[in-house]
């Protein structure tokens, strides 16, 4: 097989790059003149040039796997190339070395069965009460950046770039799983760093769209909307994979759909600008449920496929989320942008960190949870700080709920809970079937 140079690879993904970012300059001028900057479909030219941003990267890196495969140039040795066979095995090594350990390699479980139950009570408080803070200070933050003015003086702003915020959120993930990797055992890391992209570009659009979705919807209809996205999951399923369901869950989604129903009809009283539902904030809600359900079954395949452990998940994720963020950042000028805003209001720099740490710090309780306590608790622990998100909102930014939209909260969150009482009594029938049927044979 002939063999292709690498600067002349180098020159094609480089002219790549060049001719999308060309080509994105050409599109962005045509969506301008189409689509009015300042009206309220606004957020579609920033959503085309979000993803045209993306492209300058993705694009290239297509162009270098497909070569890199079709060559073979990735089983060249030399330094050089280890970057290369890290895109596409996911391992500098030449030969993966298997390792005795557990598959996901971010706990060490064998002392947990001798673990008192004074001390699992104790390591559970720890982790409520880490979720809690961090994700409870998250939503606040969030939705002061977004829905709130910055003073300047007599001048008052409002800052508008939620790729920023992303990319904010998805570089200090980024630092604390490396660190946390760098200070843990791990098993060899064996997921092609490409496969990730797939999901990080999902994971960062279903931020981008939940960002965006303030600027128009309150965020308590926001938190309830994603409590709700059981919904189109159950519908995908059956649509897409002919998925069988049981009663109750057709139920707790009736449910949910009812709760959601009078919550919308309950807050409609809200006339405050940014806090009146919008059918641009209802796209942008969907958008969030379609990339985020995505992101979900993607990890979910790179789990069974490649057994990273969840912290090398986060990791390689949040890696490719920030080439692609900043990408487009650099071809809006979103980092001028942001940068002038932070040195207009010095207090919006301190939101954005504290945003960023919660948002990090939240993920590592997650996987502590999950690994400690299973999905189950975990569940319980984060319906519990959406309810608790949407009456801290309430409180601070004085959204006004009726008595039917408050109806409607309780109607939702106690479908989540009735979905998660029968979802475990079905699996502990079926595991005493399951011990009947072995104690007779």
């Amino acid at each position: 097989m002939q063999k292709c140079p690498g600067a002349t690879l180098f020159v094609i993904v480089v002219a790549t790059g060049l001719a999308t970012w060309l080509f994105s300059l050409i599109i962005s001028h045509a969506v301008r003149i189409i689509i009015d900057e300042n009206g309220e479909a606004s957020w579609i030219i920033r959503f085309i040039f979000t993803i045209l941003g993306y492209a300058t990267v993705f694009l290239p890196c297509y162009v270098l796997i497909h070569l890199s495969r079709r060559h073979n140039l990735h089983t060249l040795g030399g330094c050089q190339w280890r970057l290369l066979r890290l895109i596409l095995t996911g391992t500098t090594s030449e030969i993966v070395a298997e390792t005795d350990g557990s598959v996901s390699g971010t706990v060490r479980p064998s002392n947990s069965e001798s673990k008192s139950l004074y001390k699992k009570a104790i390591s559970l408080c720890y982790c409520c009460v880490g979720l809690q803070v961090s994700y409870l200070l998250w939503g606040i933050l969030q939705e002061k950046i977004m829905t709130r003015e910055y003073a300047d003086g007599d001048k008052t702003e409002r800052f508008t770039d939620s790729q920023f915020l992303v990319f904010v959120n998805r570089i200090l993930a980024f630092l604390f799983s490396g660190i946390y990797l760098l200070l843990t055992h791990q098993n060899i890391h064996r997921t092609p760093l490409y496969k990730y992209s797939f999901c990080s570009v999902s994971n960062t659009l279903s931020s981008w769209c939940q960002y965006e979705a303030l600027k128009f919807v309150s965020f308590p209809t926001q938190v309830l909307a994603k409590s709700a996205k059981v919904i189109p999951v159950m519908l995908m399923g059956k649509l897409v994979s002919r998925a069988q369901y049981k009663n109750y869950e057709y139920a707790t989604a009736v449910l949910i759909s009812v709760g959601m129903t009078a919550f919308l009809l309950g807050s409609g009283g809200d006339k405050k600008g940014n806090n009146v539902t919008t059918a641009s904030g209802a796209l942008l809600l969907c958008g969030y449920l379609i990339f985020d359900s995505f992101t979900a079954n993607w990890q979910s395949a790179l789990f069974k496929e490649h057994k990273p452990s969840s912290i090398q998940m986060m990791c390689g994720v949040n890696l490719m989320s920030c080439l692609f963020t900043s990408a487009s950042l650099i071809q809006q000028g979103g980092f001028f942008y942001s940068l002038s805003f932070a040195a207009r209001h010095p207090i919006f720099i301190m939101d954005c960190l504290l945003t960023a740490i919660s948002s990090a710090l939240g993920q590592l309780f997650i996987f502590a949870t999950i690994s400690k306590f299973g999905p189950v608790v975990f569940t319980i622990i984060m319906t519990v700080r959406q309810g608790l998100s949407i009456l801290l909102s309430c409180l601070l930014y004085k959204h006004h709920l009726s008595e039917m939209g408050i109806l409607g909260v309780f109607i939702v969150f106690l479908a989540i809970f009735l979905r998660i009482y029968y979802a475990q009594q079905h699996k502990k029938r079926k595991l005493d079937a399951t011990d009947a049927s072995a104690s007779k044979v």
